[in-house]
């Protein structure tokens, strides 16, 4: 399943869900019921590090013909707003209008309305997925870190080639040109320019 970037949003929703406690909902969650299957396929996503929307769900649940029917598609997601109003789900906010909605299970432990304790990941499940969760989360710092510093690098650089550029047209509008300034001016503006194109190029 390959994963967008995680927003430090979505890296707090994925802890909040793993350091949960016990959840008490107002739903049957029974084996074999569309209920308890929808939440165990989020909660599997989120082991995954990963927030589904209705497709990916009824995708790995029921397969591709049912995840293009419409109605199936309608039914499913009315069943998740039942559960995220019994608090076994949160609807996470669209970044985009076109986008779907993406799904997470509040916790991965919870006690439904006959009182049955259900449980969606092990604690073991649970350690692999916040081993997995510091691992991306010191990746995405060190990209965060890695883009300032480009950004920095790309702003530099650019403004290395506006001031030889002005240097160059102040040079050519005085009344002798002096060839020593014009020359060094334009060699900074053509490597400037060209370190630019070549960061540009692998950003």
């Amino acid at each position: 399943m390959s994963q967008r970037r995680l927003t430090p949003t979505e890296v707090q929703y994925l802890r909040e869900t793993m350091n949960a406690d016990l959840r008490i909902g107002n739903i049957r969650l029974r084996e074999g019921e569309y209920q308890y299957d929808l939440a165990k396929a989020i909660a599997s996503f989120q082991l995954e590090l990963y927030f589904p929307d209705v497709k990916n769900i009824t995708r790995r649940l029921y397969g591709e013909d049912k995840t293009n029917d419409v109605q199936f598609i309608r039914k499913i997601q009315t069943i998740l707003k039942k559960m995220e109003k019994s608090n076994i789900v949160r609807i996470l906010p669209k970044k985009t209008p076109w986008e779907l909605q993406r799904y997470a299970l509040s916790s991965f432990k919870f006690q439904d309305s006959d009182r049955n304790l259900v449980i969606f990941a092990t604690d073991e499940q649970i350690q692999r997925a916040q081993k997995l969760l510091q691992s991306v989360s010191i990746q995405q710092e060190a990209y965060a870190t890695k883009l300032i510093s480009v950004k920095g690098k790309i702003f530099l650089l650019a403004f290395m080639v506006v001031v030889s550029y002005m240097v160059i047209l102040w040079d050519t509008t005085q009344n002798i040109v002096n060839p020593v300034v014009f020359v060094l001016a334009f060699s900074i503006a053509v490597v400037c320019s060209l370190m630019l194109g070549k960061l540009l190029s692998r950003e």
